[in-house]
Parts: C-alpha cells; structure tokens; sequence
C-alpha cells in the first residue's frame, strides 16, 4: 500500500472552532478551538475532566457537537459518525484498544473491511501480505500477521492499531495516551513510529499527562481547562513546563471543604486500623507502604494509570497482590479476597458506582442492606421489615434524597447514589473506607453536601483512603497525601503542606519519595 501524498493543503488540514457539546447537567466544551497542521504533532493536554475525551469523540464522530464548525482540508464537513471520520481520513486510536483478542494481526487490521473475491470470500493471503506492508512501513516486520493479537504485547497491540489506521489511508490519528502501558524501551519504539508517520505528511493529535514526553515528540500545544481552550499552539519545546502547568490549573467551580478538626493526640497517637505492607502488582504499581488511623483521611492524588485505583482494589481483595499484605488491626487479610476484607471492616465505593456497586434497578433498601443481609435473616426467611428499617436509619444518617427506601436506586441523583453506596458500608459497620472518585458524576450543588458527609465520617472515627482525579478535591479533605506516578510513590505530605501546582509538577515530572 502506497504512503498517503506528500502534499499539504494550504492551509491547516483540520479547523475545529467555537466546539460546544453539553450532557445533562454538564457543559463539557465551550466553545474550544483546536488547529492540526499536516505532518505535525499536536499534542492535547488538560487535567481529568478538561474536555479532552469529549472532543476527540466529537473528531471521530462519536459524539456530534451542539455547535462550531469543523474543516478538513479547508472545507467545512459534518462528522456524523465514525465511519464518516475515517472515510475522510480521520482515525482515532483510544487508549483502551478495541482489538479483538481471538483474531490475527491481519484480521484486526482489515476488520470491515476484509480483501474478498467477488464480495464473499476472505482473502486471507491478500490480507496477510498488505498487513506485513503495513507493519513494515511501521517499521514493526517483526510482527507476523498471521499471530493472534491476544498473544501480543502491549506496544505490539498499539502498533498494530496504527496499522489498522493506516490501511484506510489515514491522513490524521489521534493517539490518547499511548505510552500509558509501555516500558521505556516501548515508547522510544512508539516515537520513532510516530516520526515515520509525520514524516510522510500524516498529522497526530497526542494526547497524554506526560510532560516529557510532550517536549520530546510534540510540534505544539493545545491546553484544555473546564471545556475550554486555555491556549492554542503553543510550542511544545519550548513553553516552561510552570507555564503549562499553571494553565492547566485554576477552576472555574469552586470547591467548599468542611474544615478539618484538629486532631487530637490520643488520634494522632492511636494504633493504625490500616496498614499496608510492600504492596504491590507487578505491571500496576510498585511497593507501597500506608498507615491509616481511626479518624483520619489519606489521599491519593496522581494521574489515570498511576495506579490508585489499583492499590485501592488491592486493599479490598478484588486484584490479588505479587507482593506485601493488608493487615487490619493487626490481623493479615488472605490475599485476593473480598470476603476477607469485608469481614474485616473494609469498604469500598468505587469509581463507576452504577456497573460496580448498585442494582440499578433495585430499591435503595435492598442496595444499602446488600451487604448486610445475613443479619436480617430469621429462620431461613428475609425479615423485610428490618431490612426496611435499618436501611432508612442509615440513609436518613446521610440525608439522602427523597427518603424513601422503597424507590429504584436508579432514578436518584448521582450525589443521592453515592450516599446510598456509603450507607452500605454503614449498615455493614465498616471501619475503613475506600473511596475512589467519590464525586464522580455528581452535579457541583451536591459536591459541598458529600464533602461534609466524608469529613463527618470521619470525625466519627471512619478511616478514609480517597483517590480523587481533581487535585482540589484531594487536598481539601484528606489530612495527608501521597502522590503517584507511574505506580510509584514520589512524595507524601501533610495536604497543608500543598498546593495544586505542586502536586501536578510531582505527577507529571516526578521526584524520588520523601
């Protein structure tokens, strides 16, 4: 297959301008601008919840935009679905790669659109020589196309990704987070890759929260803040990382915290109800000590695929640990087990609360007590009554809303769905709560009320581990902080200690733990 024409348009290959896109109680863009000129890189950089995701759905045709205009090639074009994306040249590979495991390289590459002989069969020896093509142009001949992709290595998989891409006469990929998954030696492999491509006059978007990575492949920047850009093109080798970082900053929500309680010494100097020894997954993070005492509230701050929300699923037994162990109390917990740590008092709230922690169709009754079940049984039979009972006891602790135990979980309010997530672990009389996202999905108003129901849990003697993706949020309910990067921790604090800026410049460029 023949590399796509070296020739550029005139002016820039892509115009995205004024892009609004809004959801229910959210305006993800406002009105965003974004220029991509052929055989550069264009790197797209904003914290969790900048409107990055959202507009790159809008460039692929996944999402359509409530307002603005998009050119390609200097002519306005509707992007109306991802089909009509690609045909004009426009792939975007995500960072979850939707490969599908069970085919080969060759198969995956030309998925849609396979070689046939009068429009029915499979040629599988056509498809197999244009995808070697493919892969060589890559600079990848190593990769045989005739393998299954679910035996591949990550960067492996990536690459073949991009030769999907490549084989619909892409004109323009947008990478997200490429190098989340790769070693060292991977994304020096990616980049090289990358600056094949440009230099065949093929554009990348390149999306990732790695500074370094952003001076070393990109050609300029764009900096997304609160679903707008903050900056345009700017050179990406030479804009002061404070600079970038201080764009990225600042909000146009303000956050209210509850103020902390001072602690008093019999806490300060109480027994640890938590501690975690050399924990750690081989390929998610790397060893990781924690003590967490009766009252107090632990954050993780880092970026997606530092690893917090792994550690947290360690600690409560759904991943089991390559090394160290979870003791509460003093007392080990059996590695990879739920019903271990439940048992012990762990809870955990998850960051996708509706496919992870509520029957969606359930009552908000049967979703508090679910853990609890066991003791509202009598004689075989479930003694509803109680179950009803001490359910609104625990719900009407947290004010949730309406009060009414017997509605469908479903039709509450994220904010509402979170307090019935925490009134769980009430019910079942948890000790130790872990939290991850505890604002997700919940509208600013409701915000300020979970942040009082947290620091009040925990001034009752709850012991909080919180992950939180807003820098913000982490720093004004935990009392200490321990910041991730790459699966390691590079510093821990007392939150006072910190401040937004701080914490990005250690998740982004990193330094050694102190």
């Amino acid at each position: 297959m023949a590399p796509p024409p070296a020739t550029a348009p005139e002016g820039p290959l892509l115009t995205m301008s004024g892009i609004t896109k809004s959801f229910p109680g959210v305006r993800a863009l406002d009105g965003v601008d974004l220029e991509v000129l052929a055989g550069e890189v264009h790197c797209l950089l904003g914290q969790n919840g900048a409107g990055k995701s959202t507009l790159i759905k809008v460039l692929a045709g996944a999402h359509q935009p409530d307002g603005g205009e998009i050119t390609w090639r200097g002519a306005p074009v509707a992007l109306k679905s991802p089909i009509a994306a690609m045909s004009l040249g426009i792939a975007t590979i995500y960072q979850e790669l939707d490969l599908v495991e069970g085919l080969s390289v060759a198969e995956n590459v030309f998925l849609g659109h396979e070689p046939t002989t009068a429009g029915f069969v499979v040629r599988t020896r056509q498809a197999r020589t244009a995808a070697g093509e493919l892969l060589k142009r890559l600079g990848h001949p190593e990769i045989d196309p005739a393998r299954l992709v679910g035996d591949l290595s990550a960067a492996q998989q990536q690459i073949v990704s991009m030769a999907r891409a490549l084989s619909h006469d892409v004109q323009l990929i947008v990478m997200d987070e490429p190098s989340a998954a790769l070693d060292p030696d991977e994304v020096d492999n990616l980049f090289r890759t990358v600056d094949g491509l440009t230099a065949e006059g093929v554009a990348v978007v390149y999306i990732s929260h790695r500074l370094e990575e952003i001076r070393r492949i990109g050609d300029r920047v764009t900096v997304l803040k609160d679903g707008r850009a903050v900056a345009v093109g700017l050179p990406a080798k030479t804009t002061p990382t404070r600079d970038v970082v201080a764009l990225m900053t600042g909000r146009n929500v303000e956050y209210v915290f509850p103020p902390r309680t001072a602690a008093p010494a019999a806490r300060a100097t109480a027994q640890p109800v938590l501690t975690v020894e050399g924990l750690s997954r081989k390929g998610e993070f790397e060893p990781i000590d924690l003590e967490l005492r009766p009252g107090e509230i632990v954050g993780l701050a880092g970026l997606v695929g530092s690893g917090r929300s792994e550690i947290l699923e360690t600690v409560f037994g759904a991943r089991k640990p390559t090394t160290g162990r979870v003791t509460v109390d003093g007392k080990p917990l059996r590695p990879g087990s739920v019903r271990a740590a439940v048992t012990a008092g762990i809870g955990l709230a998850p960051e996708e609360r509706k496919a992870q922690a509520l029957l969606l169709t359930e009552s908000v009754t049967r979703n508090v007590s679910v853990s609890s079940l066991s003791r509202f049984a009598r004689a075989g039979w479930l003694d509803r009554g109680a179950e009803r009972t001490a359910a609104r006891a625990a719900t009407r602790e947290l004010s949730l809303r309406p009060d009414n135990p017997d509605a469908a979980v479903r039709t509450l309010s994220g904010g509402n769905q979170q307090k019935a997530v925490l009134a769980r672990w009430l019910l079942r009389g948890c000790r130790v709560l872990l939290l991850d996202e505890p604002t997700r999905g919940v509208d600013v108003g409701a915000r300020a009320e979970l942040y009082a129901v947290i620091r009040r849990l925990a001034d009752d003697g709850l012991a909080v581990l919180l992950v939180s993706s807003e820098v913000p949020e982490v720093l004004g309910l935990a009392d200490r902080v321990l910041v991730l990067r790459e699966g390691r921790v590079v510093h821990a604090a007392d939150a006072q200690e910190l401040d937004e800026h701080r914490v990005l410049d250690l998740v982004m460029e990193g330094s050694p733990a102190t």
